[in-house]
């Protein structure tokens, strides 16, 4: 269960947290260092970490199966986490969670313009508008060995290709 110590209501003004919203506060903590261990390299990478809570969650991911040894671990990143500003933290996940969301939608936008382009000749000249320096000649002969694959039931090397070629043309020019 993932806690969140801003959907309890504060304490009044003057009086300490209570035992339970620290423990909350903790908790949370702890499952945003969670978070992170579950965090693919690459992405890990990205997000500023002091030097012992990267070692502690490093050390959590070689964990992975042995139970009791995770959640010790986990206790302590979750101990580390109460020394670092979680949210500068949290702003960098919410934003690799978004950069993932939109780079799924981007690939999925790439993929129909593949099949639009397998399905209509006229899609090339679409591509070579929105992008001048596509190699059209190229995406043509991809096209018809694709096509050509794809009657042969052979495997659709052409058809991967022409998707690596539209994500590269469209990483050159940031649009589709």
């Amino acid at each position: 269960m993932v806690f969140h110590p801003d959907s309890f209501p504060p304490p009044l003004p003057g009086e300490p947290p209570s035992k339970s919203s620290r423990k909350r506060e903790m908790q949370a903590l702890q499952d945003l260092g969670a978070e992170l261990a579950a965090l693919p390299s690459g992405q890990l990478k990205k997000i500023p970490l002091p030097e012992a809570l990267a070692l502690a969650i490093a050390e959590a991911r070689r964990f992975a199966g042995k139970h009791e040894a995770l959640r010790r671990q986990m206790q302590y990143v979750g101990k580390l986490m109460r020394g670092v500003d979680p949210e500068p933290i949290r702003t960098r996940l919410d934003a690799l969670r978004g950069l993932a969301v939109g780079e799924a939608a981007r690939q999925h936008r790439l993929e129909r313009l593949r099949d639009d382009l397998l399905a209509d000749e006229k899609v090339v000249e679409r591509i070579a508008n929105d992008w001048p320096q596509a190699d059209i000649q190229r995406l043509r002969l991809l096209r018809r060995n694709a096509l050509k694959e794809r009657e042969q039931q052979r495997p659709p090397k052409a058809y991967r290709e022409i998707f690596r070629v539209l994500r590269d043309i469209n990483d050159d020019e940031g649009q589709v």
